[in-house]
């Protein structure tokens, strides 16, 4: 079952378009959400809340269209966004009545405790607090009303890792029933190493991979060596960065040769970052 299914998604803001997408989010699963600034993530966030609407094609949510069941769709749908979207001159108890008042499935033990496993105190005013701690809050909120898919949108970005690391073992427990979604886009790449099962990769409005995080890492090898024996082999390097000392880039893993590389090149596994680095400039 898919939590979320683009078919044949276009979108066009100004000179930007998000071009004929066509993916699934998998359901039961974290999936992460990575590309360059500008590349369109948040653009298909908001189509995913329905907060814009394609000029071709449609976005599917629960097997679902928001054309006849958008309402029935966003009770089942956690959000947490990098933005602050709350009324600040309210305390936290009141902005969580206004929360709560749209979800019938809120649960208030839920929320009491992340409030108190998070230190925020219900009489606090949302513009006394601090960035992290507004992420919390929203978190807090977002996951009270035992949501079927949540989506973060940049939850981590200005956070200290030892929080970082508290959301993260968060999502890891919130999937465990197997029936529960994440998506979450970042640009804190390792965060995804850490929990994502699968990794969507958009970059100029088009969708460059969607598949498990291990398939990605998979495709390519992170190779350094001496410039010279660039072009001795004549290598297909994607991303090729050369400085005094040597060479670096991604190697497409059809292209490795284990014996020719074994003595003269040194060859690692690629992080995310190095994949979203050298591979910017590949159409």
């Amino acid at each position: 079952m898919q939590a979320i299914e683009f078919r044949h998604f276009t979108k066009r803001s100004g000179e930007f378009i998000l071009n004929d997408l066509n993916f699934q989010v998998e359901s039961g699963y974290i999936t992460g959400l990575i590309g360059p600034n500008g590349s369109g993530k948040t653009m298909l966030i908001r189509s995913i809340m329905n907060l814009i609407k394609p000029d071709q094609g449609e976005v599917i949510v629960f097997n679902q269209s928001y054309q006849h069941r958008e309402r029935e769709i966003k009770r089942k749908i956690g959000f947490v966004y990098d933005e602050d979207f709350f009324y600040n001159h309210l305390t936290v108890s009141e902005m969580k009545k206004v929360v709560a008042s749209f979800y019938p499935t809120w649960d208030e033990s839920i929320f009491q405790r992340y409030l108190q496993d998070f230190g925020i105190a219900g009489r606090r005013k949302i513009s006394d607090l601090s960035k992290g701690m507004k992420m919390k809050f929203a978190l807090a909120a977002a996951l009270a009303h035992n949501p079927e898919l949540l989506i973060m949108d940049e939850p981590t970005s200005g956070l200290d890792p030892v929080f970082r690391k508290e959301v993260l073992s968060i999502l890891s427990d919130y999937i465990q029933n197997e029936e529960r979604s994440v998506l979450f886009s970042t640009h804190i790449s390792a965060d995804l190493e850490r929990i994502a099962d699968y990794i969507i990769y958009i970059r100029n409005g088009q969708l460059h991979f969607c598949g498990s995080k291990e398939e990605l890492l998979d495709t390519y090898f992170l190779v350094k060596g001496p410039v010279h024996l660039l072009q001795k082999y004549s290598l297909p390097i994607i991303g090729l960065q050369q400085t005094a000392l040597g060479f670096e880039g991604l190697l497409p893993r059809a292209s490795y040769v284990e014996d020719q590389f074994n003595s003269q090149f040194l060859v690692e596994t690629p992080s995310l970052d190095d994949i979203l680095v050298y591979t910017q400039g590949v159409i």
